[in-house]
């Protein structure tokens, strides 16, 4: 009787032969495992290639960018870091807040090496390793920020100031008044017109003015129609002063909520103790 754990000899050939071909596979498939991976590299770099205009990159672009997309189209030897790269976040974002791109009061701290920048909603803290932390929408505009920072072929803007939000008391009540004033014109043509087809249509109606052929329904219908567009002119002016007005109050609101008329930080933002790493008196430069 065959012994039931026992294996044939021709079986056991046939296993042999089988893992052996299976560890030819196995091997082929380990050589050709960094070729596959390499040309899957390759055609995401083309793709990100083809997807982004690297000639006109800005934070829009980085903020779409996924970390494997990142990582295939930037070399990461070739990154910028440590104060260099503090020094140039710190400068972008300054340029930023001057064109109203961003609300933010930017600090570059030297002890430690830090750039702060934060608003009346949130903050971003800014390591010189171009770790980010925070929350809010400042966090979300100084992230791509730091990115484009880190690439040596992006070049930083120079900032008008090292402090380019104005003071509260600074911030003049309306916008542009000559597009205004223009509206008010127009509006001022179209009442004087008004006014003088009704009178028109009145004296035709009287039969001062006019002979047979004279309508003074149709003239008193536009000098009515003249009036009404005036009327609609002096409402858009005047709403758009009123809102200048409200946006304006708005601004300065938010510019004494980060502190820039009591030099007080909002309680959310954290205190940056000095640790003797950095260089300078106070440790920071304010904008």
């Amino acid at each position: 009787m065959a012994d039931p754990q026992s294996t044939p000899p021709g079986d056991e050939a046939d296993q042999q032969g089988a893992t052996a071909d299976s560890g030819i596979d196995a091997d082929g498939e380990q050589s050709s495992g960094p070729a596959t991976d390499e040309a899957s590299v390759e055609a995401l770099r083309a793709e990100v290639e083809e997807k982004y205009d690297f000639d006109d990159f800005g934070p829009e672009d980085m903020a779409k960018m996924t970390a494997e997309e990142w990582e295939v189209a930037f070399e990461e030897e070739s990154w910028i870091t440590g104060g260099e790269l503090l020094d140039r976040v710190a400068d972008d974002l300054r340029s930023r807040v001057a064109t109203r791109e961003v609300f933010a009061r930017v600090e570059r701290h030297t002890d430690p090496q830090r750039v702060l920048a934060y608003s009346d909603e949130g903050y971003a803290l800014v390591f010189p390793d171009g770790t980010v932390e925070g929350h809010g929408t400042v966090l979300r505009d100084v992230k791509p920020t730091v990115a484009l920072c880190s690439m040596d072929d992006y070049d930083v803007p120079e900032p008008p100031s090292d402090d380019p939000l104005p003071e509260p008391e600074e911030v003049p009540e309306g916008g542009n008044e000559l597009g205004n004033w223009m509206l008010q014109l127009i509006a001022g043509v179209q009442l004087l017109a008004g006014l003088v087809l009704i009178g028109g249509g009145i004296l035709a109606a009287a039969g001062q003015i006019g002979g047979e052929g004279a309508s003074p329904v149709l003239l008193i219908v536009a000098g009515l129609a003249f009036l009404a567009i005036a009327l609609v002119l002096f409402l858009v002016v005047a709403n758009a002063r009123l809102s200048d007005k409200f946006r304006s109050e708005e601004y300065r609101d938010r510019l004494r909520a980060i502190g820039l008329s009591d030099g007080e930080r909002p309680e959310f933002v954290p205190a940056l103790e000095p640790d003797g790493s950095g260089e300078g008196e106070d440790g920071q430069h304010e904008g």
